[in-house]
């Protein structure tokens, strides 16, 4: 990387520190090449901790930034009913953004062939032979990267044309109860004894981390966000209602919002420009999980850059998407009632086995058994009718994702 007027070398930029981004340097720097990660400086910019979740099985890569994990997962319906498993191979796992930057830091720095920039990007645009980041640093200085190839993993502005577009909103409390009330033996993926809104669907979730500790949040699928003061009030109905934890301090919260979409996400910006993350269609369309799938785009990247060939493959296949579609559709349509839906589905299917499936990683055969398992009419009359909806821009009000 060179400052302007610097002859450009072949070397790699990577623009934010999220989850992609850092994953991405840190593939990137254990084959030896020269990589510069640009993350936003403290400040609005810059995202509070956060909290990633991902199921996998056997050792981690970043084993040492896993703050919890769980053999069993349970879901609950809206009647009480529970579905509880245990998915092994499989393991629940939960990463804290801050001590997964401190390590992907600590590898980076012990390379030898990698930085950490602290910068704001303003723009990323292709150049003469490469492709070039300009930024401003903590003091007000410009500063103008340049590579011979950028990934770029920031939030794209608005999302593509797409037929259906909902939001998976949440706001989360990291609770500690004066009294033991969590198995931490067990994670609470679904919980629908939550009073349900008006369009879409409503869950909680819990993921004990001690006897008396637990992330819990609460979760909505639907079009608009609420505002920090309805989450709240939500989240003193499933803690003090539903829970039944007692007394509680609330020691930190955090809440977000992702989209869930049918939309197509250009993963290439340019002739050495390219989108990774959510920004390159990471994110899981009907779930909203991202992480294991940015790891997995990472190492495809890296993969293609050892073949000479350099791109960013698809993070999902054609599958997978085409059956998203149909499901975001009809739940959004209110073909299919959602707490049911889901509940059914974790009872009906190997919870093993679904997981892969979320994950992208069963085969046509499982495939076509768990969709036997769905509500067979609203589902193939919504993917009759997908080929002829026309894909739009996002409207004013989708506009807050």
């Amino acid at each position: 990387m060179t400052a302007r007027g610097r002859r450009p070398s072949d070397g790699i930029v990577v623009v934010g520190g999220g989850a992609a981004g850092l994953c991405l340097a840190h593939g990137l720097a254990t084959t030896g090449r020269t990589v510069t990660l640009v993350e936003a400086p403290d400040g609005p910019l810059r995202p509070p901790e956060r909290t990633w979740c991902y199921w996998e099985a056997g050792t981690d890569t970043f084993e040492e930034a896993v703050t919890a994990s769980w053999r069993r997962l349970r879901v609950r319906g809206p009647e009480g009913r529970v579905v509880e498993s245990e998915p092994a191979p499989l393991r629940y796992r939960m990463v804290r953004s801050g001590p997964f930057e401190r390590l992907v830091h600590s590898r980076l720095a012990a390379s030898g062939t990698a930085r950490v920039v602290r910068a704001t990007a303003h723009e990323v645009s292709d150049a003469r032979r490469g492709a070039e980041v300009r930024c401003t640093t903590p003091d007000g200085k410009v500063l103008t990267l340049r590579a011979g190839l950028v990934f770029d993993s920031r939030p794209v502005r608005r999302v593509p044309p797409h037929r259906t577009l909902l939001l998976q909103h949440f706001r989360g409390w990291f609770v500690r109860t004066s009294l033991p009330r969590f198995d931490p033996e067990v994670a609470d993926l679904m919980d629908f004894r939550v009073p349900q809104p008006r369009h879409g669907l409503a869950f909680g979730y819990v993921l004990p981390l001690a006897p008396d500790r637990a992330l819990i949040e609460y979760t909505q699928f639907s079009r608009t966000p609420l505002t920090t003061a309805a989450y709240d009030e939500a989240l003193r109905h499933y803690a003090g209602s539903v829970l039944r934890l007692g007394r509680f301090t609330v020691d930190s919260a955090e809440q977000g919002v992702i989209p869930m979409t049918d939309a197509r996400f250009p993963r290439r910006a340019g002739h050495a420009v390219f989108r990774i993350g959510t920004a390159g269609g990471a994110t899981r369309p009907a779930t909203g999980y991202t992480f294991a799938a940015v790891r997995r785009q990472s190492l495809a990247v890296v993969a293609a850059l050892e073949r000479g060939r350099p791109g960013v493959p698809p993070p999902h296949g054609r599958r997978a998407l085409a059956m998203d579609a149909v499901l975001l559709r009809a739940l959004d349509t209110g073909r299919v009632d959602g707490p049911r839906f889901f509940t059914d589905l974790f009872r009906r299917v190997p919870m093993e086995r679904l997981l892969r499936f979320l994950d992208g990683g069963s085969s046509p055969w499982e495939e076509f058994g768990i969709g036997l398992r769905t509500p067979v009419g609203p589902m193939l009359r919504t993917a009759a009718e997908l080929p002829f909806l026309t894909r739009r821009p996002t409207g004013p009000s989708e506009e807050r994702t």
